[in-house]
């Protein structure tokens, strides 16, 4: 597996005003992108080649991940090499492609739309949204079980049961592959009730090919959108090659940078590991939560 699809097509509308006119993945974590990490995480994982599947006002991605000359040259000239360095390393860092969703139709369209650069080979979707500790190999781990039983993989993270109505949720049985679970069912947002597990699909998928051909003939689902769930539930319970679906559970850190306080969040934490914003973020912290005498 050596390729990537991140869609970013989504309009950011949890954080309006701010991405009125800046894309949501543009939004920093500290003094990076969200999206950079994103992209980051695929590079770590073997993935150089990365196709982004954008719409409209996102230009912003592609001229951040370009080379600025001139800007480059002016941080050379006053030999400031720490931040040339930043600069150059986010337009080197893969072989980066861009693909226009044009209408907003779902998950699921987005990721077909990568069809013909992906080919016939299996590939890795990476949600822009969702940011994963760089300590965590689960995409490494994900491979290796597509590669063992030759379906389709995604991640999945235990939630609180009255939070499964935000997520797919997986109805799941033991596997024959050491590390994961074979799912039989997926449902894409249930009310807690009617939830199969508290078993939540995050923004990692490992997919077989034959998915594009299910993307195909999937009908508008939940919202009116093609959902990638609806398709990865065909091939949940279909035969030949490419079908079966698997569950890899992730336990690490994991932040929803579109959601306002789980991005808080992931600010506070990059901050917070870094040697040069973590001691000063950390007295002022103590200061403002220590209650007045």
């Amino acid at each position: 597996m050596r390729k990537a699809v991140i869609p970013a097509a989504g309009l950011g509308t949890r954080f309006l005003p701010a991405t009125k006119a800046m894309p949501k993945e543009m939004l920093p974590v500290v003094d990076k992108p969200a999206i950079q990490y994103v992209v980051e995480e695929a590079v770590r994982a073997g993935l150089t080649d990365v196709v982004m599947i954008t719409g409209r006002n996102k230009r912003a991605l592609e001229d951040h991940f370009d080379r600025e000359p001139f800007l480059e040259q002016t941080l050379a000239a006053k030999g400031d090499h720490t931040k040339l360095a930043a600069v150059q390393e986010s337009s080197s860092l893969a072989d980066l492609h861009y693909l226009r969703q044009g209408d907003p139709k779902g998950l699921g369209h987005a990721v077909l739309r990568a069809r013909a650069h992906v080919g016939n080979e299996p590939f890795a979707v990476l949600l822009g949204d969702d940011l994963i500790d760089e300590q965590d190999s689960v995409l490494d781990e994900m491979a290796r079980v597509q590669e063992l039983t030759g379906g389709s993989v995604v991640a999945l993270m235990e939630v609180d049961p009255e939070q499964i109505s935000a997520y797919g949720c997986a109805d799941v049985a033991s596997s024959e592959v050491d590390g994961s679970l074979r799912i039989r069912g997926l449902v894409e947002k249930p009310q807690p009730i009617h939830a199969p597990s508290n078993l939540a699909i995050i923004g990692r998928y490992v997919l077989h090919p034959r998915i594009f051909d299910v993307l195909e003939q999937t009908p508008p689902g939940r919202g009116g959108e093609i959902q990638l769930t609806d398709a990865l539930q065909t091939l949940a319970v279909s035969d030949g090659e490419g079908s079966g679906v698997y569950g890899v559970v992730f336990r690490g850190r994991r932040f929803d940078t579109g959601d306002k306080l789980s991005y808080l969040k992931a600010v506070m934490t990059v901050a917070l590991e870094r040697e040069d914003t973590g001691p000063g973020l950390r007295e002022w912290l103590e200061e403002v939560m220590t209650p007045a005498e």
